[in-house]
């Protein structure tokens, strides 16, 4: 009995290890709301699994916040400018 409770905690310990480590950033993030869902709290969740939390903690991070020291996007309404482009050069070694 006491072989089989320890092999369970040791399963249980390398299936954790594997979510916060191997899972796409995606199921993570799935996991930590589905566990704040259940009252679990979502920071502390967000840390253990290596994710940010949510939008619905207005940390800002994402930007949806709508902050008003932000700069309008490009190409929104008032905006003069061009939009900003990315040049990436590429250097061709033969």
């Amino acid at each position: 009995m006491w072989q089989n409770l320890i092999v369970a905690v040791i399963v249980a310990a390398a299936l954790a290890h594997f979510s916060t480590r191997y899972l796409p950033a995606a199921w993570r993030r799935h996991i930590v709301y589905f566990l704040a869902r259940r009252g679990v709290n979502q920071d502390k969740a967000a840390k253990f699994f290596k994710t940010t939390p949510d939008c619905g903690t207005g940390c800002g991070s994402c930007g949806s916040c709508g902050t008003e020291d932000r700069a309008p996007a490009a190409g929104s309404a008032g905006d003069t400018s061009q939009p900003l482009k990315r040049v990436i050069p590429l250097h061709v070694q033969r």
